[in-house]
């Protein structure tokens, strides 16, 4: 009989979350976390022997009548509690400032991870998931470690130095204590598999929250001249009241054992109180050792509540932190290679040699593509959309890795090079401009990290965005808006040209630069677009034929393969694929002199 094969441990349960968490976060800063611990053993310390010198209090008051020892013991209290102040303080501010260290320790993890993501890694997923997780996740990693450090430091310590009180003062009645436990446990226990889905959901439901807020603000133009304001007020007020819901729900489900444990905490301290009251009246014992009891019992119901809510507080934050590890623990799309060749660009010849690419599987989009970009040429792919010509673009970038074929740059295979090393050598220039926020400057200086005034200066005149910067009252250093929306988008296109320039890279990749401009702004882009290809291997895709007509050479690309090739003289002469598609897109308008000579 076959031996039933062993179930592998879940590294996202509870017992590896915690270790894990342990091991890489909390061990870097076990001092300052050991410190927190002993200034927590100090105040409760104090607290417990606060609460035994009441007995001593008491008894020297109506007992004794001593003034002198009630001083004296006034005095120590006061002391007592001058350190449990100091020792909160402490450990109060150096709790923060590690959970802070965590929090953007974590940050910084999971912003690092997604740098190393490839463009199909984030195709699925809506931005604002990685903000909610970017936060709730670090957040979460803190809080579990805290609660833990609190949990043993301070409320563990307060509570054996209270029942330690307690057991000198009445052993028996120390033991009766404990039968609140048990009921607390076994209650906690059943809470924490409904907390864990309350707490998912509410974690997605506010994410799409801040999606439709983020898409609501980015696309404002586009909600008002549609008159979506109703819409996307339904489709927030929907993720909202579902996180409403859920936090009520939140709120009930973790409260819920609160209602017991407060009866039986009442319960046990009236008993303790009728048979404390029977043993200072009837059997004439001291009063102090009654009060001193009393107020560790009172003192010690707290932590106590704090500890076996522990479990429970502990399994809602694990959530947030299998958030945090879902985005660490999966592999990197775009891992860092350090390991491979830099890319050597000599000539910057771009080969495309048998090419075959899909997205998704049994959905071919290149099928055997291949061309030559010849060094210093201008190459252009044109035809009809979803032919393939932007994905050509997205592999010279490694933006995704060919299925088949090479992508060759001066006979060198691009997924044998290192992509930092690749993309060095590239400056792109695309339809939709994104620029960063800050000034003009710092957009310009992207390029090229560390570029000197000069540098950028002479970019922004070879992109024929000087005279329109200097306008501005702060000049260069103007803010550009979110994305950009504080220029026009002649102007933008431009900054992303001075951008491209300052780079001075070999090879050029242009993704329909001039589509969405006026005329005016066109003919200023392409003046900056002549100087910036000049001397320069560049790849074009043009949708308008007329910004391609004076290419070196045409690649008319359909169906995920290059069907024609040549000048564009050459093609309109044979009139093939790119005749028809010439003559379709210029029926009516007047056709640029250079093709009226060869029709």
């Amino acid at each position: 009989m076959e031996k039933a094969t062993p179930k592998p441990a879940d590294p996202h349960s509870a017992v590896n979350l915690i270790r894990r968490l342990l091991l890489e976060q909390a061990r870097q800063h076990i001092r300052h976390y050991v410190f927190a611990a002993v200034m927590m053993i100090v105040g409760a310390g104090c607290m417990a022997l606060s609460a035994y010198l009441i007995g001593d209090m008491i008894n020297q008051a109506y007992i004794n009548r001593n003034f002198p020892a009630i001083l004296a013991i006034s005095l120590i209290t006061m002391a007592l509690y001058t350190v449990k102040g100091l020792a909160t303080y402490g450990q109060a501010v150096v709790m923060s400032r590690i959970g802070t260290r965590i929090i953007v320790e974590n940050q910084r993890r999971v912003f690092d991870k997604l740098l190393n993501e490839g463009l199909g890694y984030f195709a699925d997923r809506h931005s604002s998931e990685f903000l909610a997780r970017l936060t709730t996740g670090a957040n979460s990693a803190a809080s579990v470690i805290n609660l833990l450090i609190t949990a043993i430091g301070r409320d563990l310590a307060s509570l054996i130095g209270l029942v330690a009180v307690m057991v000198v003062q009445n052993p028996a009645l120390s033991l009766v204590s404990f039968v609140i436990l048990p009921p607390a446990l076994l209650v906690l226990r059943k809470l924490i598999r409904r907390l864990r889905n309350v707490w998912r959901n509410q974690f997605d439901y506010t994410a799409r929250s801040m999606e439709t807020v983020q898409e609501t603000v980015q696309g404002m133009a586009t909600v008002k001249a549609f008159t979506l304001e109703p819409l996307m007020r339904k489709r927030l007020d929907e993720s909202v009241s579902v996180v409403e819901r859920e936090a009520f729900k939140l709120a009930r489900v973790a409260n819920r054992a609160s209602p017991l444990m407060e009866s039986l905490g009442g319960i046990v301290l009236s008993v303790a109180m009728i048979y404390c009251g029977y043993l200072v009246v009837v059997d004439g014992q001291s009063p102090g050792q009654f009060f001193s009891f009393l107020a560790a019992f009172l003192l010690a119901y707290e932590p106590a509540k704090r500890l076996a809510r522990l479990n429970l507080d502990l399994h809602t934050n694990l959530t947030g932190v299998r958030v945090l590890f879902e985005i660490l623990d999966t592999p990197a799309t775009e891992p860092i290679e350090d390991g491979k060749p830099p890319l050597q660009v000599k000539e910057a010849r771009v080969e495309f040699k048998d090419v075959q690419f899909n997205y998704r599987p049994g959905e071919p989009v290149l099928r055997g593509m291949s061309f030559v970009a010849e060094p210093a040429q201008f190459t252009a792919l044109v035809g009809p959309s979803g032919g393939g010509k932007s994905t050509v673009l997205n592999l010279i970038l490694r933006f995704y890795e060919v299925s088949g074929g090479e992508v060759l740059i001066d006979g060198q295979n691009i997924a044998a090079c290192s992509r930092q090393s690749l993309r060095h050598q590239l400056a792109y220039v695309g339809q939709h401009v994104y620029l960063f926020r800050g000034t003009i400057r710092d957009n310009i200086a992207l390029g090229k990290p560390g570029a000197s005034e000069d540098e950028i200066i002479a970019a922004a005149k070879a992109a024929h965005a000087h005279d329109f910067i200097s306008a501005f009252p702060k000049g260069y250093d103007t803010q550009v808006g979110e994305h950009g929306l504080q220029l026009s988008g002649g102007q933008r296109q431009r900054v992303a040209i001075a951008r491209a320039l300052v780079r001075n890279a070999p090879i050029i990749l242009l993704d329909e630069a001039t589509a969405a401009l006026d005329p005016e702004s066109e003919r200023h882009v392409q003046q900056a677009l002549a100087i910036l290809c000049a001397g320069r291997t560049t790849i074009a895709i043009a949708h308008r034929l007329a910004t391609v007509i004076h290419a070196d050479r045409i690649l008319f690309v359909e169906n995920g393969a290059v069907v024609e090739a040549g000048r564009p003289d050459e093609l309109l002469r044979r009139g093939g694929r790119y005749a028809s598609f010439y003559r379709l897109q210029f029926k009516h308008q007047e056709l640029p002199i250079a093709a009226a000579s060869v029709l």
